[in-house]
């Protein structure tokens, strides 16, 4: 057993500019910032790996962090199609999607967040609202990422009772940040929704029988330092990874 859990930790493929343009496998510092704070080590893992080294990668970390970013291929979940997808790599969602359902079926530790969050359902065969403000009956405005702080809160979930959430949080209703458009639509299989916003909108799901699997669609990184909530939810994250 390691004193300090390894993170595998998904990331993003950018063009960096140093004088010439430059392709990176990036992630934002505060998911590792976070990690390191409730005592894990983040280990990236790059998108140049092949599901075979993914597989053998996997088994080596002890949890799984998936983090926010753009939007899911529409064909992964039969979508239609919106003007305002953006930010696609299919590359990304091969990478994620097979993460998530390998971490589910090992009984890895997986914390899914925003993007994450909705990995985690499609993987699991549930499908996505491509823009929440403009499909989902009676929805309220969730895209608060340009042109506001990160840690800006937005508005207050609701959490059931009985959940390893509210178990975590010790409270049936957390404040939250809120950094997306899109959401989850039809629920996946062994999926159960935990937290829910004030429109309805699915913003924490979980696996019940499973050693630690939760999304949420908030960003809690964003958080840590500002929310005992946030920080007490990295650290019973890591602990399970122990």
């Amino acid at each position: 057993m390691r004193q300090r859990p390894l993170i595998g930790c998904t990331t993003y493929r950018k063009e960096a500019v140093i004088g010439y343009p430059i392709d990176i496998d990036g992630l934002m510092p505060t998911y590792s910032n976070a990690i390191v704070a409730a005592g894990g080590l983040p280990v990236l893992i790059p998108q140049s790996l092949s599901t075979a080294e993914l597989d053998l990668l996997l088994n080596e970390v002890d949890g799984l962090l998936i983090p926010g970013g753009g939007d899911i291929e529409p064909s992964r979940y039969a979508g239609q199609g919106h003007d305002k997808i953006y930010g696609v790599d299919p590359t990304r969602d091969e990478i994620e999607l097979f993460l998530a359902r390998e971490a589910v079926a090992r009984d890895k530790p997986i914390l899914a967040i925003c993007r994450g969050h909705q990995i985690m359902n499609v993987a699991q065969g549930g499908t996505l609202w491509e823009d929440v403000l403009d499909m989902m009956p009676g929805a309220e405005r969730h895209a608060y990422f340009i042109g506001y702080d990160r840690h800006r809160i937005s508005h207050d979930v609701r959490i059931c009772e009985s959940s390893r959430l509210a178990d975590i949080f010790q409270s049936d209703q957390q404040s939250v940040n809120s950094l997306h458009h899109q959401g989850i639509k039809r629920l996946g299989a062994s999926l159960t929704p935990v937290a829910y916003a004030p429109d309805g909108l699915i913003e924490g799901i979980e696996i019940q029988d499973h050693r630690f699997a939760v999304g949420v669609q908030w960003h809690p990184e964003e958080l840590c330092g500002r929310q005992p909530g946030a920080t007490a939810l990295f650290k019973a994250f890591v602990a399970a990874c122990l």
